[in-house]
């Protein structure tokens, strides 16, 4: 016979890897998302040391060195940027275009994309820089 006391299991959860998990899905959400920002079409922008950033939402008119012209990521053919804009412009009408041109891009081809944005309907424009190193 066994008149010894009834042993009972601990029924506590233990949640210590449960915090570490939770602290590494935190650590990675931030790294990753300080990385959204950036656009995947590669431009390099001139150097300009005033730092000034339009608020809310803004439509980025992006001209690669190749001659390319992306707007909001999607790419334009050189000769439907205006009718592009349009389009973007009855949804958006009142907000800022952004001009992101490489350092390449003759002046030309930015004046006319300017040119074109506020014949859209834009009547704000920003050219878009980086600080320099």
């Amino acid at each position: 016979m066994n008149f010894g006391r009834h042993h009972q299991d601990d029924l506590t959860l233990d949640v210590t890897p449960l915090i570490d998990v939770v602290f590494l899905l935190l650590i990675f959400f931030m790294v990753t998302t300080t990385f959204a920002s950036r656009s995947g079409i590669g431009v390099k922008l001139p150097e300009a040391k005033a730092k000034e950033r339009p608020p809310g939402h803004v439509i980025e008119l992006t001209l690669t060195a190749k001659g390319e012209l992306f707007l909001d990521k999607g790419k334009v053919a050189p000769g439907q940027l205006g009718s592009a804009l349009a389009a973007v412009a009855k949804a958006h009408a009142g907000e800022v275009v952004v001009i992101r041109a490489d350092a390449a891009v003759p002046h030309g081809r930015v004046v006319k994309a300017m040119d074109a944005a506020r014949t859209a309907g834009f009547h704000k424009l920003a050219i878009a820089t980086r600080a320099p190193e």
